[in-house]
């Protein structure tokens, strides 16, 4: 049988983390730091300050620094101008859409409102609130205003899900409150399930009273600490053992076990060596892992893990893996393989939101509801809510994980200052042709008298030794100076450009605007004749005939119409062009008029002994013969 530990290092006042460990693997970390304390699952006594029809939500203050937000999906039907029941399957969930009034006749500015912390708000968001108020025990969930009983989604036996719904019934509730009966609850008596009803009456009982005392906003219950909350939600009777390397905190974990499972209770220990509990156990390395953008597979694969703002992309690869020599059966290995490290991954890195797997491609439609069935199966272990879709023909598995906290990556790192959480920089060839453009734009300006630039050391390189000259031309050109000193510790892509005037003052030249019309100038016929003829080969010189008429007269006294089909595939009859030597010498084209019958049959005879050819002879400019040496 597997040995299941759970490692609990605390430091009082700064971090706790708290490790599920299987046979030294790590399968769950939870992190909390006192600088970064969660508050989902506080109750508060809110206020509407705004509502928004438009969107369907209010928002409310609550006595933190943001607001939250608070979705008509969200606000239980208490706060509606009607009543609305539930059915006793749907315990916890929203009511019908055409069930709700709109928000704006349901709420108005300035009502208290009782909400609780759904989840942390991200960047700029505030907190997702919620009116439907759940409080947790070690084996039941209390929800106030729900008047339902029912049993854990998880628990899917039917027997069991019938046994503990009648267990649940024989306790006889208080009115106006609903209970769950938790997956911890399977196996337990009658008596252990009423202490724990007990005790979140109790609990009901000290937020109703400090409500009354205080009509301001504010927070009228707070979740445990993580020591507490983990043991409660995560602790099983698989567990063998709770190490905790601090007293204070091994306390609290022995007295919560006494009220919830005193049973339990002699499982903790205390870990007092000098190695750090986690170093000790090997998990030090595993949760630096977990950062990495890479995952090896055993069997040689690896998934590529990364996060964006939309969604999780994890990609598949099968690596040097080779299991058989059917592509097929290789495939359908190295995504089993996957399927189970991916889901280990979602728990350890705290992923949420759209996820989505581009899988090894897989022929048979058996090996694709394989995965599909055994990604659902290793989900079902997952505290975070999830939804698995089918793989698509392309082999891509789209899911969603409900985002309880931010994810492991956004509470321990911080955007890269330089990059600012891309993960790349300009190249010091970009950042050096920026310079220059920008030196180019600021230089011209009659005020300034000289720039200061502090660039980094690999930029400075490309612009001394690359642009030393161009840097040189444009200093004299403007009649400027250009100073430059080097950063040796700031970002390769960092650019800091001062422009003085001739007093030594400061000038902020690159935000001002260049006035006036761009002067533009034309490119005359002779200028572009000179750019093309310089990649045209050389001839004699001649000139072009005056009108087309007398070119027409020419073709049509030399005869019949092959010729002048001939002259088509070489180029048109506007142009009759000299082959070319055998040697391949220079090509020159002449325009010939003839105007007797010796000259007809004169042009008629070829000139040259190379044999014709059906090829279009190479395109030149064409040579000029003015109408004086026609005449002539």
């Amino acid at each position: 049988m597997a040995k299941c530990e759970m490692l609990i290092n605390s430091v009082p006042g700064e971090e706790c983390r708290i490790a599920v460990v299987v046979d030294g693997r790590l399968e769950e970390i939870y992190q909390e730091r006192a600088s970064a304390e969660s508050h989902v699952g506080n109750i508060y006594n809110g206020k509407v300050v705004n509502i928004e029809p438009s969107i369907q939500a209010a928002f409310i203050d609550f006595g933190l620094e943001r607001n939250g937000f608070l979705h008509i999906t969200d606000l239980h039907p208490m706060y509606f101008p009607g009543d609305s029941k539930e059915d006793l399957e749907n315990v916890g969930r929203k009511i019908r859409r055409r069930d709700r009034p709109p928000i704006q006749q349901a709420l108005h500015r300035g009502q208290e409102v009782l909400v609780q912390i759904l989840k942390e708000g991200i960047g700029t968001k505030g907190p997702t609130l919620t009116s439907y108020l759940s409080i947790p025990g070690r084996l039941l969930v209390m929800m106030p205003h729900m008047q339902r009983l029912g049993v854990s989604r998880k628990i899917e036996n039917d027997q069991t899900r019938r046994e503990l719904r009648k267990l649940l019934s024989e306790l006889k509730p208080p009115p106006d409150f609903g209970f769950i009966v938790r997956t911890a609850g399977i196996g337990r008596t009658k008596l252990d399930l009423k202490r724990d009803l007990a005790y979140l009456q109790r609990l009901w009982s000290s937020i109703e009273k400090r409500r009354s005392h205080s009509e301001q906003v504010g927070e009228l219950y707070a979740e445990s600490d993580l020591v507490v909350r983990t043991i409660r939600d995560v602790f099983s009777a698989d567990i063998d053992r709770i190490i905790v390397d601090d007293p204070a905190a091994a306390q609290r974990a022995k007295d919560f076990l006494a009220i919830a499972s005193p049973r339990s209770s002699s499982k903790v220990m205390i870990y007092r060596e000098p190695i750090p509990l986690f170093r000790r156990f090997g998990i030090e390395q595993q949760i630096e892992n977990i950062h990495r953008r890479t995952v090896e597979l055993q069997s040689g694969g690896s998934l590529v893990i990364d996060s964006t703002e939309a969604l999780v992309a994890i990609d598949v690869n099968s690596g040097k893996m080779r299991a058989s020599q059917d592509a097929e059966s290789t495939a359908f290995e190295v995504n089993k393989e996957a399927s189970d490290e991916i889901c280990r991954q979602l728990r350890l890195r705290d992923l949420g939101g759209v996820i989505v797997m581009d899988l090894i491609d897989m022929i048979q439609a058996k090996h694709r509801r394989s995965i599909e069935q055994q990604i659902r199966q290793n989900l079902r272990r997952d505290r975070a809510r999830t939804r698995v879709g089918t793989i698509s023909q392309f082999g891509i598995l789209e899911m969603t994980r409900q985002r309880m906290r931010p994810s492991l990556s956004r509470s321990t790192f911080m955007d890269c200052p330089a990059c600012e959480g891309t993960g790349a920089v300009k190249s010091p060839e970009s950042v050096l042709l920026d310079l220059m453009r920008r030196l180019a734009t600021v230089l011209h300006q009659s005020r300034i008298s000289y720039v200061e630039l502090t660039i980094s050391p690999d930029v400075a390189f490309q612009l001394l030794n690359r642009k030393r000259a161009d840097l040189v031309e444009l200093e004299k050109r403007y009649n400027k100076r250009v100073l430059v000193r080097v950063n040796d510790h700031g970002p390769v892509d960092e650019i800091e450009l001062v422009a003085h005037d001739a007093k030594g003052s400061k000038i902020d030249a690159e935000s001002a605007r260049i006035g006036g019309v761009p002067t533009l100038e034309a490119i005359e016929a002779s200028d572009r004749d000179e750019l093309f003829d310089k990649d045209e080969p050389s001839g004699p010189e001649q000139e072009p005939s005056d009108t087309k008429a007398k070119q027409a007269e020419a073709d049509e006294s030399q005869g019949s119409k092959p010729r002048r089909r001939r002259r088509r595939r070489r180029g048109g009859k506007k142009r009759s062009k000299a082959s070319t030597s055998a040697g391949g010498g220079n090509t020159s084209e002449m325009t010939v008029t003839a105007n007797t019958p010796q000259e007809q049959q004169a042009v008629k005879a070829p000139t040259l002994s190379q044999p014709r050819s059906r090829k279009r002879s190479t395109k030149v400019k064409p040579a000029n013969i003015n109408s004086d040496t026609k005449a002539e």
